[in-house]
């Protein structure tokens, strides 16, 4: 789901988005002209006047797209069946500057399945940022939380930000290194 890079849109409603990369929650008002830069995972990468801003995919219809569809498990699946489909949703996170998956970046150090009494489950990621100082680390780590609450009985996700060991760019995935242009 990756869009041409430069694709016009115009806003349909006034729509919250973030600005790359500052992180700032803004407002971007109905009527405003822009180009669609990266359509990924669900969330979009705009262009507007210049400035870069990331809208999530809750408000694809702002932008005259449609939402990604809820991930689905089968009935009684397991801790193992959710791990899988947890690690599916994380590969739907983006980098609003790149076009790779905090995945195949390299970003997501662990992910646990603990599963509660209740028959539902709390998943625990570990994960990095390609810089300390990134300023869409909240942003990302929102969408790393949201997406993976989003998995049928998944109750909470907990995403823990660490810096050791440091990002290099050796974690990336081949097919990450090969988009990115890093060998």
């Amino acid at each position: 789901m990756y869009a041409k890079v430069c694709e016009p849109v115009r806003l349909r409603r006034d729509c919250p988005a973030v600005a790359v990369p500052e992180g700032v929650p803004v407002e971007l008002p109905q009527g405003t002209v822009g180009s669609l830069a990266q359509a990924l995972g669900g969330s979009f990468t705009v262009y507007v006047q210049g400035k870069m801003f990331r809208v999530d995919g809750k408000d694809a219809d702002a932008i005259g797209r449609e939402p990604v569809p809820l991930p689905e498990l089968p009935p009684g699946a397991t801790d193992r069946d959710v791990e899988r489909a947890v690690w599916e949703a994380l590969k739907g996170c983006y980098d609003p500057e790149l076009p790779v998956n905090v995945v195949d970046l390299g970003l997501i150090y662990g992910c646990r399945v603990d599963p509660r009494p209740d028959g539902k489950r709390e998943v625990y990621i570990t994960m990095t940022l390609t810089e300390p100082s990134c300023g869409m680390g909240e942003v990302i780590a929102c969408d790393v939380r949201g997406r993976v609450e989003r998995v049928p009985t998944v109750a909470a996700a907990y995403v823990d930000i660490v810096f050791e060991p440091r990002w290099t760019p050796d974690r990336m995935s081949d097919v990450a290194k090969l988009a990115t242009g890093v060998y």
